[in-house]
């Protein structure tokens, strides 16, 4: 499982570094980028990124390194699909495909091949932080934006084990609901809509998920997707509710989608993943 280093700067003491590894799971080439404080490290956050984005959006655009030096956390950003592949549609639109891997293991033909981002993200990743950067399997937290919002979301509901604690920006939180993923579920897993509803957090919080610590949204009232009803926080913020799933959902007035408004609230983020260290 080795990587390699392709860049790294000195950033507020700690590193700021990029990677690229043969990932046994996609069976791609995956690229990854990190930040290492420079204290003792105390734990790992994998943050996961929406659609569109590579391993590069967060940790150039979230301002988010002075805030984990400061807690001693480590942060690992990975590539949002598999690369370098031509299957069918994967080219065609920006919510399906390249960019687009909503964090599910596909079981379509060709894509069942590739696109395991789930596998990816709680297997192999979280063996990369334990192997390679010497991060206990018990203090890996998960968080993300958008897809990658809905992403952190089931991974930390399904595997609670591997996840210490969960946050999410914007996420796309009831997908089977949502036209994007629609989309994305049909085309990576079938019709099959009881399929669908392992990789809706909504979904899976109605049918008992649940993950010890409180889960922290965010989510911007001025958000152009919240409006078009793409996310629909306040479903799954209902059905915690109903399942005594302990939340926090922020509706954060006049904030859009953009890394502008991660930037703005990162820093309670990471504050939330450090206290759940203690």
């Amino acid at each position: 499982m080795a990587i390699q280093e392709l860049k790294s700067h000195k950033n507020f003491g700690g590193k700021t570094q990029f990677w690229e590894h043969e990932s046994s799971t996609t069976k791609t080439k995956m690229k990854f980028s990190t930040f290492t404080p420079s204290k003792e490290v105390k734990g790992a956050v994998i943050w996961l990124s929406g659609l569109t984005c590579t391993d590069e959006n967060f940790i150039t655009k979230a301002g988010a390194q002075a805030h984990l030096e400061e807690q001693g956390l480590m942060v690992l950003c990975p590539d949002t699909s598999p690369r370098g592949l031509n299957l069918p549609q994967e080219h065609d639109s920006y919510d399906f495909g390249s960019g687009a891997g909503f964090y599910v293991d596909a079981v379509t033909d060709g894509y069942k091949d590739h696109y395991l981002m789930f596998s990816y993200v709680a297997n192999e990743l979280h063996q990369i932080l334990q192997t390679e950067f010497n991060v206990p399997a018990n203090k890996i937290s998960i968080m993300g934006h958008s897809m990658g919002g809905h992403g952190a979301l089931i991974l930390g509901l399904r595997h609670p084990e591997k996840f210490r604690s969960i946050s999410a920006f914007a996420p796309i939180a009831n997908p089977m609901l949502a036209p994007w993923g629609q989309k994305a579920f049909a085309g990576y897993l079938g019709s099959d809509q009881s399929k669908w509803k392992t990789y809706d957090a909504t979904e899976l919080v109605k049918s008992g998920s649940k993950h010890p610590h409180q889960i922290l949204i965010d989510q911007g009232a001025k958000d152009e997707f919240y409006e078009k009803k793409q996310l629909l926080p306040e479903n799954f913020e209902s059905a915690c509710r109903e399942k005594n799933q302990a939340v926090q959902v922020n509706l954060r007035e006049g904030y859009d989608h953009s890394y502008y408004f991660i930037a703005t609230f990162i820093e309670s983020h990471i504050k939330h993943h450090a206290a759940a260290l203690k």
